[in-house]
């Protein structure tokens, strides 16, 4: 019984602060203003009699009124279903959706037409120049540096490794950054599927990752490739299959980007609180300990620099890291209006035993914290393709909603 409340404890707790995070990075996409005006640069032009330019603090934006309806809607309707106060034929499209199913051919055969499309419409981008800022450099180094060399610095070696080898086998950079989100579309679905028992929630959430306006701006670029999101989604998804494979690829995640290295305490929060049994959990807890210890005693060993760029916290650019999403998802109007709802709608589930919802939402709830304390403890900059995992763990989350365990 203990165990029991404990859980449930633990399911609010997560709950609420994940519920906090979401609140406070919607806040400036209803109210743009409201974080930005208490920013130094606007005090101080106050302190010199200098009016404020722009809307004020509870100043509602475009996305203001969609986000507000959205949300009361998709509330009220829940209600209403739980009350059994909808339509008859309404209440039995909503159980139809939860229990429909589709069989492995037709999952495969719907999978092989939406990538078929997505290539199609996406492979003339390899054609064309990037016009990103920090492209050339990275052409450079792709072309001219050894591998090897970024092993003896703090540098991303798996990323130039794939990116040399695109050059040598395609003589193009973008053909291997492409055939990575070619594979993170489809273990998207894999590990959507796996979680939530359905194939047709893993097809749900493999069509909410496609229609992403934030995956699809970097989805073929060598500069903002997304080898990191791969590798980290395949230690996820070894959890479940074969864990000892985890703790390798989130080493791996960490060579191609070593931004993953924060994601760890999220890792070790979804494997607690994930459906494995209690012995699993302890050997990957365990392999992940020793796979970290190993990298450390690597580290130490071959002299590798691992200076950081770090700097004494700052609170106003902790609060301004939460601008990021509003900002940087304006073009992904289907996670501004409903995100909240799916947490909401998640915890539902998690009280319902859907124990993966609870995973799903540690790793939103850690993506919407990663800006905001690399703003406020780091000198890093928010650059839009670090939330290309919030928009995966999106789709997830929407798919873990149809999770074949929550049909009564």
């Amino acid at each position: 019984m203990k165990n029991v409340e404990s859980g449930k404890t633990i399911t609010w707790v997560i709950f609420l602060v994940t519920l906090t995070a979401v609140i406070i990075s919607l806040a400036s996409a209803v109210f743009p203003a409201l974080i930005l005006s208490d920013s130094q640069t606007v005090k101080e032009l106050k302190s010199l009699g200098i009016p404020q330019v722009g809307p004020d603090r509870f100043e509602g934006g475009v996305w203001a009124g969609p986000i507000i309806a959205t949300s009361l809607v998709v509330f009220i309707i829940y209600f209403l279903y739980v009350q059994e106060k909808l339509p008859r034929s309404l209440s039995g499209i909503f159980k139809k959706i939860f229990s429909f199913e589709v069989s492995k051919k037709v999952s495969l055969g719907i999978i092989i037409v939406l990538l078929g499309i997505y290539i199609i419409v996406s492979a003339n981008e390899l054609t064309t120049e990037e016009i990103w800022k920090d492209y050339q450099d990275v052409k450079d180094k792709a072309e001219n540096r050894p591998v090897d060399s970024a092993f003896r610095s703090f540098d991303v070696p798996l990323k130039f490794f794939f990116l040399s080898s695109s050059i040598l086998l395609f003589d193009n950079i973008r053909v291997i950054p492409f055939i990575a989100s070619i594979s993170l579309l489809l273990l998207t679905y894999v590990i959507t599927a796996q979680i939530s028992k359905k194939r047709f929630a893993g097809i749900v959430a493999m069509g909410v990752l496609l229609q992403s306006s934030l995956f699809l701006s970097y989805d073929t670029t060598a500069t903002y490739e997304n080898f990191w999101i791969l590798f980290y989604l395949i230690s996820l998804y070894t959890i479940y299959r074969f864990w000892p494979l985890s703790p390798i690829t989130y080493i791996l995640s960490t060579l191609a980007k070593p931004l993953t290295l924060v994601f760890l305490p999220m890792s070790v929060l979804f494997i607690v609180r994930s459906s494995l049994v209690k012995r699993k959990k302890i050997l990957v807890l365990l392999g992940y300990l020793g796979t970290v210890i190993i990298s450390i005693a690597l580290v130490v060993s071959l002299g590798i620099n691992v200076s950081g760029r770090s700097e004494d916290f700052k609170s106003q650019e902790f609060w301004m890291g939460f601008t990021s999403l509003a900002y940087q998802l304006r073009f992904d109007g289907l996670i501004l209006l409903f995100l909240l709802p799916l947490i909401v709608g998640l915890f539902i589930a998690s009280r319902k035993n859907v124990k993966t919802a609870e995973s799903v939402m540690i790793l939103i709830c850690g993506m919407l914290l990663v800006t905001p304390f690399l703003s406020g403890f780091t000198i890093e900059t928010n650059q839009p393709y670090r939330l290309v995992p919030l928009v995966v763990f999106f789709a997830i989350g929407v798919g873990t909603l149809l999770s074949k365990r929550q049909v009564e």
